[in-house]
């Protein structure tokens, strides 16, 4: 195996702090209480009369200063009198020059241009030195060290001292912290996760408490980030405490397992001590403990991170409403639900995300190498670990330890045996989650697990539903706890978890498949189907692609026998499924009368089965199937429990609902075959869903007045465009909540849409290429909330004030050139968005009339200017003028805007100056100007805005940032090259208050301004 020799040349040094002084000036007074109060700190400290041995001074000395991470030279009157400490002087500077070192000076009643130019009392101490041939040396030494970035003890806490020497502790602590984190192997990738936090954090903010959540699955990083955050922060606060296993704990003691009271009793004393301070704190019971908290927490600032929380309880007795303004909570957990329980703000719930490639490839090898690249020749195997790990770091450490030292073979094998045997170690922390699940939540789990994941979040509702389940509140319950995602209407599930949820299936009997209650792996259904083991416990068969694999007439005859089946899904590949020359016995028992959920794509048969007895059957979906009718010659078999049918692209022609009384969705969508439904009157009470899309119109259907509980019905993309709502039953749609329609590639428009009375309308016009007018006839909707244009138009009708309703108006790509007036008159207008609109040259003067606008976009317009009302609109809270590239300057009372949160002025390339009233916009978080070249400044008073979190300022002229920006906490900007190859910058980032910002992220290509901000940047707190 290759050499394990890391990559890293970090230091390991003996000490936190060196101390260099002159021992008659200040060993009794001040250096004694600094020396004191780090030491209190637990910062490991070095001056001479407590670590020098008699009779080796000068050789421990150097090596002390080579050992020491940080030197502080305590720069008073007669310091430069004594040859030992201009030894030391010089001996630190070269450390600081030479190693990762990093040296301080600290002026002590004399001026820091006495000790640059050794004048005044420092230059009378140094003559006295003249003639020692070192001179030369110690007055450099002397200028370097007075150059650098350090303290001026008269200028801090007003010359206090017992504050100021608070003040330097709590900066050498946070620089050691600092440097603890960046140099700190396990903690990769954690940068990009902690920023975000950082700003929820709000360090210095001196309001309200607040608590922050960090949630996430098991093993995902969660106790790493809130430890790290928790050694960055804690020096901010007058007192801190992390609790460990907070779920464990409030169970077990010493290993034992206690009463829950117990647990959380124990737990109360240690916040207590920790942020007390006081090791013999005693608590009674977990009333007492709430009762000494609310007593003694008040009058202190802390920091508290309760890790790894499952239970409102447990917050409600460690966390209650009793910290000081400026305190903050730090709470993880894989269950969201506990945080939402007590009273967690949603703003401040945080994710912790995977890892990127790049980072699991550093963290594996980390672990399996000790550096930061895999060893020559492992490059592959390491990338097939990393596909296996699917970025969750505790399998990445897990995997990494344990192939550490092996060799390839070794490798191999190990990768080998996870495809069939997971990692024990991440299952038992993964386990931890399913375990707290109520029964049917488990049972729902593993359903996801096995047969749901990436199938759309409403078809698994369905399925669930059908299986007896309340799907929507336990898929609800599953994503708080971590175990799955919903992400574009789709389930998700991390592969970790998935292979948890398939490994509890099979455990118990794992070479056994006829045991198992759920089946999905191809060799073994084969087995069993061609084998004829029977079932004994088989509730739900998922058969993929295998339906090529096995004869018809063994599914066919298995699937009949399998007596305790609820769930069957059969997907095929469209005709394929059976071969071109098996016929469909409609006499044949294919299904159990067990089913609860049947879904098969591609179904051959022209009806349901004559000997199937669906009277369990809740949810049948037979999608791109042959069925004409759900049953043959006219026979009527009542579905009674039937509440989800789909039967979209089938060949469908008729259906009687009937026969589904209780059926509260029917997807008939594609069949456009379909030309009559009977729905007779009263079989439709549950009915919610009904979807046409694509289906030939008219169709034969009465919806007359018994569907009271319809929310949506759609019938966008009728291929019949115009006619079609002429046929269209208007006085069926007075109850309904939701109408969409959607009209394609019509030449005109439907004559009217007068008695369409729908309470909330969307009508999508989409491109229509051919469409000469838009006549006001058009918007008969009285009701109509949406209202989108695609592509070309001539103009917007003048008649829009008739929309009442209308909330959202959308033009994509239209060939507009202004805006009618009546637009103004939308009162209940919120949203008015124009894309690409590249002909739009002007807006209406009377703007401030839309009184709810809330967000206004013009990406692309030609406005030169925007009309003066706009800064009325005292609800706007985005404001997008993106491209927008002939606005030449905006309002000058814009700052009346004070409800803004976002204006995005990107690639606004004529924009000139930003007028001064911008920093009156109290709410204003985000502020991009990317691109916008001619703007060269940002106003003076721009610190006013205190809630500011990002500025984009890339590509500007901007090349200054106003002093006022310096109290500003947490803003994060991405800079602009201009401004940071000025050395003015520079300059002002290292001599000012600059470490109040969060981060300043740009490109530079000056070495010398980058060796200068390394510096700056190195000696304060911004990163």
């Amino acid at each position: 195996m290759a050499s394990s020799s890391t990559s890293s040349n970090q230091k390991s040094y003996k000490y936190h702090v060196f101390l260099s002084f002159r021992g008659e000036d200040t060993r009794k007074t001040f250096v004694d209480h600094l020396y004191a109060s780090l030491k209190q700190k637990g910062i490991h400290t070095f001056r001479d009369n407590e670590e020098l041995e008699k009779g080796k001074q000068i050789g421990q000395l150097f090596k002390a200063i080579e050992e020491s991470r940080i030197l502080i030279i305590i720069f008073s009157q007669k310091y430069a009198s004594s040859s030992w400490c201009l030894t030391e002087v010089r001996k630190i500077m070269e450390c600081q020059d030479e190693n990762e070192q990093i040296a301080y000076p600290l002026f002590y009643d004399v001026e820091p241009n006495d000790i640059r130019h050794q004048t005044g009392p420092v230059g009378r101490s140094i003559a006295k030195h003249k003639t020692n041939k070192q001179i030369k040396e110690w007055e450099k030494a002397l200028e370097g060290a007075g150059n650098l970035v350090g303290w001026d003890l008269k200028n801090i806490a007003n010359g206090h001292e017992a504050e100021a020497i608070n003040q330097i502790v709590k900066e050498i602590s946070l620089k050691l912290r600092s440097i603890h984190l960046s140099n700190d192997d396990n903690l990769i990738g954690m940068d990009r996760r902690m920023q975000d936090l950082e700003l929820s954090l709000g360090i210095g903010l001196n309001d309200k408490a607040r608590m922050i959540g960090i949630k996430g699955m098991g093993g995902i990083g969660k106790t790493t980030l809130a430890r790290a955050i928790f050694d960055k922060a804690s020096s901010h606060f007058e007192g801190s405490s992390f609790v460990e296993d907070v779920r464990e704990l409030s169970k077990k003691k010493g290993g034992m397992e206690i009463s829950k009271k117990e647990g959380l009793r124990s737990l109360q004393e240690r916040i207590l001590s920790g942020v007390l301070k006081d090791e013999n704190m005693r608590v009674g019971s977990v009333h007492d403990g709430k009762e000494l908290m609310r007593m003694r927490l008040p009058y202190k600032k802390v920091l508290l991170v309760l890790d790894d929380v499952d239970d409102a309880e447990q917050l409600e007795a460690l966390a209650g409403d009793w910290f000081k303004d400026g305190s903050r909570i730090i709470i993880t957990t894989r269950d969201e639900k506990v945080l939402l329980a007590h009273g967690v703000n949603v703003k401040w719930i945080h994710d912790v995300s995977l890892l990127s490639d790049e980072e699991a490839m550093s963290l594996l090898s980390r672990y399996a190498f000790k550096r930061y690249i895999p060893d020559e020749g492992y490059e592959e195997l390491s990338s097939e670990v990393l596909r296996y790990a699917a970025g969750l770091p505790l399998t990445i450490k897990v995997l990494g330890s344990h192939l550490r030292g092996e060799n390839e073979v070794v490798w191999r094998d190990a990768l080998k045996r996870l495809e069939t045997i997971p990692s024990r170690e991440t299952l038992e922390v993964l386990e931890i989650s399913f375990n707290s699940l109520e029964d049917d939540h488990k049972e729902m789990f593993l359903d996801v697990a096995c047969f749901l994941k990436g199938f759309p979040k409403e078809y698994a509702i369905r399925t669930l539903d059908s299986c007896g389940f309340r799907a929507t509140y336990g898929l609800r319950i599953l994503e708080q706890k971590s175990l799955i995602t919903i992400f574009n209407g789709r389930l998700g599930m991390h592969d970790k978890i998935e292979e948890l949820g398939k490994n509890i299936v099979r455990r118990s009997h794992p070479h056994e498949p006829n045991k198992h209650s759920r089946l999905w792996i191809r060799e073994e259904i084969e087995e069993l189907f061609t084998d004829d083991l029977g079932t004994e416990a088989s509730a739900c068969i998922g058969l993929g692609l295998v339906l090529k694999e096995l004869s018809p007439e063994i599914i066919i005859k298995r699937l009949g026998n399998m007596s305790k089946l609820k769930y069957l899904f059969l997907i095929g590949d469209g005709d394929d499924c059976f071969p071109g020359d098996w016929k469909f016995d409609q006499a044949k028992q294919y299904f159990p009368n067990s089913l609860q959920y049947l879904h098969w794509n591609g179904y051959p048969g022209l009806s349901l089965p004559q000997t199937f007895r669906p009277n369990n059957l809740v949810g049948l979906g037979l999608p791109g199937s042959r069925i004409v009718q759900l049953w043959e010659n006219g026979e009527r078999k009542v579905l009674k429990k039937l509440r989800f049918l789909d039967l979209r692209f089938s060949n469908l022609r008729t259906l009687d609902l009937g026969m589904t009384p209780n059926l509260e969705q029917v997807v008939l969508n594609g069949c456009q075959d379909l030309t009559e439904i009977h729905a007779p009157s009263g079989c439709l009470e549950r009915l919610v869903y009904v979807n046409l899309v694509g289906c030939s119109w008219p169709v034969s259907f009465s919806l007359s007045k018994q569907l009271e509980s319809l929310v949506l019905l759609s019938l966008h993309k009728l291929f019949v465009t115009v006619e079609c709502l002429e046929e269209f039953p208007r006085d069926s749609t007075n109850n309904l909540p939701m109408l969409r329609l959607e009209f394609q590639y019509s030449k005109e428009q439907p004559s009217s849409t007068t008695g369409i009375h729908s309470k909330g309308v969307v009508l999508d016009i989409q491109p229509c290429t051919k469409l000469e007018s838009v006549s006001g006839s058009f918007f008969g909707l009285q009701h109509l909330r949406d209202l989108t244009f695609h592509g070309c138009i001539p103009e917007v009708p003048n008649d829009l004030d008739q929309l009442k309703c209308l909330e959202q108006l959308t033009l994509y790509s239209t060939h507009i050139k202004c805006l009618p007036d009546s637009l103004c008159m939308l009162k209940n207008l919120n949203f008015l968005k124009l894309k690409d609109c590249q002909h739009l040259q002007e807006l209406p003067e009377n703007l401030d009339w839309l009184e709810n606008l809330e967000e206004l976009s013009l990406s692309s317009a030609s406005i030169r200017r925007l009309p003066d009302s706009i800064c009325m609109l005292i609800h706007l809270k985005s404001l997008q003028l993106e491209s927008c590239r002939s606005l030449e300057k905006l309002p000058e009372d814009i700052g009346q805007l004070e409800c803004l949160e976002e204006l995005n002025l990107t690639e606004c390339t004529s924009l000139g100056d930003i007028p001064n009233s911008i920093c009156k916009m109290k709410c204003l978080r985000y502020f991009h100007l990317p691109f916008c070249s001619q703007v060269q400044k940002l106003p003076e008073e721009f610190g006013n805005l205190k809630l500011l979190e990002g500025l984009n300022i890339a590509f500007t002229g901007i090349c200054h940032l106003p002093h006022s920006i310096s109290s500003m906490d947490g803003l994060r900007i991405l800079g602009s090259t201009s401004l940071t190859q000025s050395y003015a910058f520079a300059t002002e980032i290292g001599t000012s208050e600059y470490g109040t910002l969060c981060y300043i992220q740009a490109e530079l290509r000056s070495q010398s301004t980058k060796n200068y901000l390394k510096r700056s940047f190195a000696d304060h707190k911004a990163t």
